[in-house]
C-alpha cells in the first residue's frame, strides 16, 4: 500500500492539483492531509481516486471543513490514529512541538505524520518515525523554498527508508 501526505495548501488551487495529479499518476492508496486547507473548497479536489483523511490545521476557519471532507473521506478532527496495512499512524497538523514529540515517544505509533512549519522533515526516533512532508512556500525561516509532497511505502519494513519527499511544480 501507498500512501501519500500532504500539508499546509493554504487554498492554493494549483498546489492542491499538482499533489492529486501526483498522487493519482504515483498510485497512492490513501492520502493523508495534515491540515491548513484553510476553506472547504480547497478540500474537494482531493475527492479523486483514493481513500481520503484529513485533520484539522490552526488555519482552518471554517468549520464546515468537516461535513466537506467527510463527504468522501474521513475528517479525524483535531488529531487521529489510523491503521492502515498494518501500521500504526498518528495524524496532528503539528502546532504543538511537545504534542508531536509525545506521539514519537510514546512508542505506540510506527509513523507520526504532521505539518504546520512547511518544512519537509523525516525523523526516526525509538521505532517511530516522525515525518513532516512539507507544504507551501512562505518567507520564513526555516520554510521550504518549493511545494513537497510525501509518500510512505507501508508494504516496506517501518522506518525512514520506506518514505520519499517528492517536489511538485506548480502551473
Amino acid at each position: 500500500m501507498l500512501l501519500g501526505i500532504v500539508s499546509d495548501t493554504h487554498d492554493d488551487l494549483d498546489a492542491v492539483e499538482a499533489a492529486v495529479t501526483f498522487f493519482e499518476r504515483d498510485g497512492v492508496d490513501a492520502v493523508v492531509h495534515c491540515g491548513d486547507f484553510v476553506a472547504p473548497f480547497s478540500a474537494t479536489p482531493f475527492d479523486a481516486g483514493f481513500d481520503f483523511y484529513a485533520v484539522r490545521g490552526n488555519n482552518d476557519g471554517e468549520w464546515n471543513l468537516q461535513s466537506v471532507v467527510d463527504g468522501f473521506g474521513t475528517y479525524l478532527g483535531e488529531a487521529g490514529a489510523l491503521s492502515l496495512d498494518g501500521r500504526d499512524i498518528a495524524v496532528y497538523h503539528g502546532t504543538s512541538d511537545v504534542l508531536v514529540d509525545g506521539l514519537v515517544d510514546a512508542g505506540t505509533y510506527d509513523y507520526v505524520l504532521h505539518g504546520h512549519t512547511h518544512a519537509h522533515g523525516i525523523e526516526e526516533r525509538g521505532g517511530t518515525v516522525r515525518i513532516n512532508p512539507g507544504g507551501l512556500p512562505i518567507p520564513i525561516e526555516g520554510a521550504d523554498n518549493v511545494f513537497r509532497v510525501a509518500t510512505i511505502d507501508l508494504d516496506a519494513d517501518p522506518g525512514a527508508d520506506a518514505v520519499d519527499h517528492h517536489v511538485l511544480d506548480r502551473p
